[in-house]
């Protein structure tokens, strides 16, 4: 059944808040006009049919507080039924950092950030309807759904900006904990490897490693730290620090499974039997451990207000130390 067509709506005269402030028009005109197609938004744009301060403006303008934006008429698709927003469970977070510009909260496993793909909601739903007064609330950057540790919120459009532009220009520090199977050579300490993101059959996301000069592959950096080796149980396991110094998707997965040290109970890019064993307690004896030891510990950043250099550490959760507590025991 085709989805019936909104009442077409009148002019409206948006006035720039301190929220959207420093937001590119074009992205400010998605989030007002949200179900209409991006080709439409830049369509309205070119034609001088949205105004700033009664001129025209492309489409990288920066918004200013108070600007006055003149939306035309558009027609929206009406929006196919979704869960009511009172279906989204309120949810706060474990808080390492909050203050008027951000939020930093260390994620647990299993949670997604965002909802989308299959997943109706995520961190920054959750949080949004835990804090129905915050004016503004934005995911700074990502982590997968199976990682935990350290993820940066920003409470107002300048610091998103601000923490953005830093993460696109390297000048954030993100080092990860990673339990690999097998011993890692403590002389590779950089992986230099292209990745290449795809859809397989199913259309899940996902990324191989390819040459450098392959036409769809990304330079993408890691640096690896042994920070310990357990012998046994076959295969042996090492605790790695990872830096990362480009910030691909499954980016550290994907290069240490290619290195041919896949991580504990990685469901896409590790060992099916190795995971299965470790859940059932059988490749640490007395230790199940049943999902992904990736762990987001340390994260480095300027702050978006006083450029004061914060450095913040979340400590394994509770299973991870567990695991690596059982592989140091001696097996008896």
């Amino acid at each position: 059944m085709k989805a019936k067509n909104a009442p077409l709506p009148a002019v409206r005269q948006l006035t720039v808040d301190d929220g959207s402030a420093g937001q590119r028009l074009d992205n400010f005109l998605m989030r007002e006009l949200k179900g209409v197609p991006k080709t439409h938004v830049y369509r309205i744009i070119r034609s001088g049919e949205v105004r700033v301060n009664r001129g025209r403006a492309a489409a990288d303008t920066r918004l200013a507080v108070g600007d006055q934006v003149r939306v035309p008429p558009v027609r929206v698709a009406a929006p196919a039924a979704q869960a009511p927003a009172d279906a989204v469970p309120p949810r706060e977070f474990p808080v390492l950092l909050e203050d008027e510009h951000l939020l930093v909260i260390d994620k647990p496993a299993g949670v997604a950030v965002h909802g989308g793909s299959g997943v109706s909601f995520g961190v920054i739903e959750q949080l949004r309807r835990a804090r129905p007064e915050a004016r503004f609330l934005e995911l700074v950057h990502r982590l997968d759904k199976e990682t935990s540790g350290l993820l940066l919120l920003a409470k107002k459009r300048s610091a998103l900006n601000h923490l953005q532009q830093q993460f696109r220009d390297r000048q954030t520090g993100k080092t990860y904990a990673a339990l690999v199977a097998g011993a890692w050579p403590a002389a590779r300490k950089v992986v230099d490897v292209a990745l290449h993101k795809y859809l397989d059959a199913q259309g899940e996301r996902r990324v191989r490693a390819v040459a450098d000069d392959d036409a769809d592959g990304r330079r993408s950096i890691s640096l690896v730290r042994v920070v310990q080796a357990f012998a046994g149980p076959a295969p042996g396991f090492s605790l790695l620090d990872v830096t990362i110094k480009t910030g691909r998707t499954h980016q550290i997965r994907v290069h240490l499974a290619h290195a041919g040290h896949p991580i504990a109970g990685d469901e896409k890019y590790g060992q099916f039997a190795l995971n299965k064993a470790l859940a059932a307690g059988k490749a640490v004896p007395g230790c199940r451990f049943d999902r992904m030891f990736l762990h987001a510990r340390r994260l480095a950043f300027d702050h978006p207000a006083s450029a004061e250099r914060i450095t913040l550490e979340a400590p394994l959760p509770a299973e991870c130390a567990t695991l690596l507590s059982a592989l140091s025991s001696p097996v008896p």
